[in-house]
C-alpha cells in the first residue's frame, strides 16, 4: 500500500517535469540567425515564460496537490481548444491538431489528475 502511495506521488512529479522540459525545447526555435544575439536571447527567454510559469505552479502542486492538481488540470483542458485551432489554421489537418493536443496539453490533464488522486489517497492514510 506504501508503495503504490509513493508512486502515485512522485509520478505526477516526474511527468510534469519532463512536459515541462518538451515545452522548453520548443522555446528553441527562437533562434533566428538573421537576428543577433541579444534579440535571440530576448526571443528564448520570451519563449520560456510558459515554461517558467508551469514550473511556478509544479512548486505550487509540490507542496498542495490538490491546488496543483487543479490548476494542471485546467491547464490541460482550458488550452486544448486554444492549442487545437491554432494548428488546425497552419496546417489545415484535424488528426495533426489531435495529436499536438495529445503531445501538449493530455500529459497536464493526467499530471493533474494523479495530483489529486495523490492527495485523497494520501487524505485516506495520514501516516505518510
Amino acid at each position: 500500500m506504501k508503495t503504490s502511495i509513493k508512486v502515485i506521488s512522485w509520478l505526477p512529479r516526474i511527468i510534469c517535469i519532463f512536459a515541462i522540459v518538451f515545452i522548453s525545447i520548443l522555446a528553441l526555435d527562437a533562434f533566428n540567425p538573421e537576428r543577433t544575439l541579444l534579440q535571440q536571447i530576448g526571443d528564448f527567454l520570451m519563449h520560456l515564460i510558459p515554461s517558467f510559469v508551469l514550473i511556478i505552479f509544479l512548486i505550487v502542486a509540490w507542496k498542495r496537490e490538490l491546488i496543483g492538481g487543479i490548476i494542471f488540470t485546467i491547464i490541460g483542458l482550458g488550452f486544448s481548444p486554444f492549442i487545437f485551432m491554432h494548428n488546425y489554421r497552419m496546417n489545415q489537418s484535424i488528426w495533426m491538431s489531435l495529436l499536438i493536443i495529445l503531445l501538449i496539453a493530455i500529459p497536464f490533464v493526467i499530471v493533474g489528475i494523479l495530483f489529486i488522486v495523490s492527495h485523497k489517497m494520501k487524505k485516506k492514510n495520514p501516516s505518510f
